[in-house]
């Protein structure tokens, strides 16, 4: 198992290297424009914040590992763990541009009318690549999905991460500005929690 030293920090740190790398499956390779990060037990937002479950055992292992779920019982959308072993952390791959196997994205995105929609979006762009729940674990050095680190896009943003009810102040979405693949943001109203008192 190869190292990943340039993963290990603080997710809201890391996400924003991820910007300018290129995810790859089989034929078809995405240099993501748009990531999200979440802490772990130090964010109501990550699924990991009440602890391990057989769900996110994957998110305390070590860096550089895929960690996939479901959303909404019907997309799947994958993260890239981050951190120190032990310390759930993980990235949000939320959009990039396909820069090989066009056609391929093409055939496993039918209702894409433009490219730039092709991974426009967590489930898009898992679905783009042909990543699926069986991928949840993988080695990014080792495949069956790979990244390669890239250079980073000459300006980036943050926002409020999007779709979420708790932690929605954090600004730990990151993205590439003036990049067209970005999603478009969509504010969310926050959770009422009850008064801790009640």
């Amino acid at each position: 198992m190869a190292d990943w030293p340039e993963l290990r920090g603080p997710a809201e740190v890391v996400a924003p290297r991820l910007l300018g790398a290129v995810l790859r499956k089989g034929p078809v390779a995405v240099r993501l424009t748009e990531v999200e990060a979440y802490a772990g037990s130090a964010d109501p937002g990550s699924h990991a914040y009440r602890g391990r479950t057989p769900r996110t055992e994957v998110m305390f292992g070590p860096a550089g590992h895929l960690y996939c779920y479901l959303s909404y019982g019907m997309h799947v959308c994958a993260n890239v763990v981050v951190g120190e072993e032990g310390t759930a952390s993980a990235v949000l791959l939320r959009a990039g541009e396909v820069v090989d196997g066009l056609a391929v994205a093409r055939d496993l995105r039918p209702a894409a009318r433009v490219d730039r929609d092709l991974a426009r979006g967590p489930g898009r762009l898992c679905q783009a690549l042909g990543i699926v729940l069986g991928d949840d674990g993988t080695d990014l050095h080792a495949g069956p999905v790979t990244l390669e680190l890239g250079a980073p896009p000459a300006a980036i943003a943050t926002s409020p991460r999007t779709g979420l009810r708790l932690a929605t102040e954090r600004p730990w979405r990151f993205y590439e500005v003036g990049e067209p693949t970005v999603s478009a943001y969509r504010r969310h109203p926050r959770a009422v929690l009850p008064h801790p008192d009640l």
